[in-house]
C-alpha cells in the first residue's frame, strides 16, 4: 500500500514538471505574483523572517492592506526552555516587533494562536478564523518568492473546499534571494525548486483532503 502511494507521488511530481513545460521554467512557474492593488487583509506566512516582513511592511505603507495576520509558529519545546529560566523570543514575536518598529500600528496586527508547524497548519488556522469572523473577501499572501505558487494553491483549495469565496492574491517578497530565471545556477536555487516541487506533489496527493473542514 505504502509503495503504491509512493509511486503515485513520484508520478504526480513528474507530471507537474512536464506540465510546467521544462525544468528551466520551473522557477518562473513557482513564483506567483498577482500584483495586488488592494485587499481586506494580508497574511504573512512564517518561515523566512527578514524577506517576508520587509515585503509585508512595504505593502502596508503602500496602502495595499490595512491589517496583517500572522499565525503563531511552532518552535518546538521553546516553552520548556522558558520554564527553565531562559529568555527566548519566538519567531512570530520577532516579526511582530519588527513590523511595529517599521511603522505598522500594533492594532493592525492580528496574531492567531495555533503552534503552526507547516503551511498546511497555517492555512487551516486562517481558514477557520476567516470563516468565523467573515472579515475579509480578499487576502494578500506574503511569502518568499518560490513559496507563492504552493501557498496560493493551498489557500484556494482550503477556501473552495469549505464554500468560502475568498480571493487570494500572492505577493512574493522582492527581498528574496531566489533567482527564478536562473535558479539552476546555484545550490540554494536548486534546493528551493526541488523542495517546492516535492511539497506540491505531497499536497496534491496527501494533504489536500485534510483541508475539507
Amino acid at each position: 500500500m505504502h509503495k503504491s502511494r509512493f509511486v503515485c507521488f513520484l508520478i504526480s511530481a513528474v507530471l507537474i514538471v512536464i506540465y510546467v513545460g521544462g525544468c528551466r521554467r520551473l522557477g518562473n512557474w513557482l513564483v506567483r505574483d498577482d500584483k495586488p492593488e488592494h485587499a481586506d487583509a494580508m497574511v504573512l506566512l512564517m518561515g523566512g523572517i527578514s524577506d517576508r516582513v520587509l515585503q509585508a511592511v512595504d505593502l502596508f505603507h503602500d496602502g495595499k492592506a490595512g491589517r496583517l495576520i500572522i499565525v503563531e509558529e511552532s518552535m518546538g519545546p521553546y516553552k520548556t526552555i522558558q520554564a527553565r529560566g531562559a529568555t527566548i523570543i519566538s519567531n512570530t514575536t520577532q516579526i511582530r516587533n519588527a513590523a511595529i518598529s517599521m511603522g505598522v500600528p500594533p492594532d493592525s496586527i492580528v496574531i492567531l494562536e495555533g503552534d503552526a508547524r507547516s503551511t498546511l497548519s497555517e492555512v487551516a488556522i486562517i481558514r477557520d478564523f476567516i470563516a468565523d469572523n467573515r472579515m475579509a473577501d480578499t487576502l494578500i499572501l506574503v511569502t518568499s518568492a518560490p513559496h507563492t505558487q504552493r501557498a496560493g494553491m493551498m489557500f484556494e483549495s482550503a477556501f473552495r473546499a469549505n464554500d468560502l469565496r475568498i480571493e487570494i492574491l500572492c505577493s512574493p517578497s522582492r527581498y528574496s534571494s531566489f533567482n527564478a530565471k536562473y535558479w539552476w545556477r546555484d545550490k540554494e536555487g536548486i534546493q528551493d525548486v526541488l523542495s517546492e516541487i516535492i511539497k506540491i506533489g505531497n499536497f496534491l496527493m496527501f494533504e489536500k483532503r485534510q483541508l475539507k473542514n
